[in-house]
C-alpha cells in the first residue's frame, strides 16, 4: 500500500508478469481460466458508507470467494494499523483470517480492491501456485488477480494528484494495465467502463498499448517494417533476435497471449496455434 508516496510508473516487473500468466494456463489448464470469462462486477462490491462496516466487508469477501469458486473457505476480516493494506493468514482453512489496513474504515470504496489481493493469497495456495521469493510471489498475487477477473478494482484503487496518492498492490498501474489488456484479448471483456479513477484508465490505456507491442513482434506477420527488416537479416544469418532464435530450419518465440515457447517451421505466411492458450498467430517466419 503506498499512501501519499512516490509511485513507480512502467513496466519493471513485466517479465514476472509474463511468467505469471504463463504459469496460470500451465496450472489450470486452458478451459480452467476459461472459466473466469466474466469479471467481478462493480455493482456486486459496492460498499456504500451507509453500510455496516463489518457487515458490508463480509458481503464483498464472500463476493471474492465465490468469484474465486471457493465453496468451503470462510474468510474472517478485521483492521488494525499496519503498513501493507492488508495480510491473510494462509492456513489448512477452511477459516482464513484477514487484516485490513486501518485506513480503509473510512475508504469503503477501495476493500474490494484489498480483498482481491487477499483471497487470490488464498486461491493460489489452495492450488499450489507459487513464487520463489517474496516479490515475485505478490506479483504473482497480483497478476493472478487482474488475468483471472477480480484484480481491476487493485488499479481503480490508484490515484494520484498534486494532494494525494494511493497504489495498491506490488505491480505498477501501467503493469496492471498490461495484464488488463491481456485479459481483454483473451475474454473480449472491456474494463474501460468500471474505471472510476481517471488516473487508472490512463494506466490502462498505456498498459493496453504495451501489450498491443507483444502482437506486433516478429515472427508475427503484424510486426512492423523494421521489424520484419531486422528478423530477414537475423534469419539470413541464422542468428538469435529480440525474442526469437533459430534452430536450423525452425524459429522459437514466445506467444505473446500466455509467453508459452513455441517453434515453427521457417516457411513464410502460415497460422500457428498456441497449444497452452490456444491463441490462433499469423505468423511470417
Amino acid at each position: 500500500m503506498a499512501p501519499d508516496v512516490a509511485i513507480e510508473h512502467g513496466f519493471p516487473h513485466l517479465e514476472t508478469v509474463r511468467a505469471a500468466i504463463h504459469a496460470l494456463y500451465k496450472r489450470l489448464s486452458y478451459d480452467g481460466v476459461r472459466s473466469f470469462e466474466v469479471s467481478v462486477p462493480p455493482a456486486d462490491v459496492a460498499f456504500p458508507d451507509t453500510d455496516d462496516l463489518y457487515l458490508g466487508v463480509q458481503r464483498v469477501a464472500r463476493e471474492m470467494v465465490r468469484h474465486l469458486r471457493l465453496p468451503d473457505a470462510r474468510m474472517i476480516v478485521a483492521f488494525r494499523d499496519m503498513r501493507h493494506a492488508g495480510n491473510v493468514e494462509l492456513a489448512a482453512g477452511p477459516e482464513y483470517f484477514i487484516e485490513l489496513n486501518s485506513r480503509f474504515k473510512t475508504h469503503r470504496r477501495d476493500i474490494g480492491a484489498a480483498l482481491s489481493h487477499e483471497v487470490m493469497h488464498v486461491y493460489l495456495h489452495r492450488l499450489g501456485l507459487e513464487f520463489a521469493g517474496t516479490r515475485d510471489n505478490e506479483i504473482l498475487t497480483d497478476t493472478a488477480a487482474a488475468y483471472l477477473g477480480a484484480g481491476w478494482l487493485l488499479l481503480d484503487a490508484y490515484r494520484e494528484s498534486e494532494v494525494s496518492t494511493q497504489k495498491l498492490g506490488y505491480l505498477t498501474p501501467e503493469e496492471f494495465g498490461y495484464v488488463l489488456a491481456k485479459r481483454a484479448q483473451a475474454f473480449g471483456e472491456d474494463p474501460s467502463p468500471w474505471f472510476t479513477s481517471a488516473q487508472a484508465y490512463d494506466a490502462y490505456v498505456r498498459g493496453r498499448e504495451r501489450a498491443r507491442q507483444d502482437a506486433r513482434r516478429p515472427p508475427l506477420a503484424a510486426a512492423g517494417r523494421l521489424g520484419r527488416h531486422r528478423y530477414a537479416r537475423d534469419r539470413r544469418a541464422g542468428a538469435a533476435g529480440a525474442g526469437y532464435a533459430f534452430e536450423g530450419a525452425r524459429v522459437t518465440f514466445a506467444c505473446p497471449e500466455c509467453d508459452q515457447q513455441l517453434r515453427v517451421p521457417v516457411r513464410g505466411r502460415f497460422r500457428a496455434r498456441c497449444g497452452l492458450c490456444r491463441a490462433v498467430l499469423d505468423c511470417d517466419t
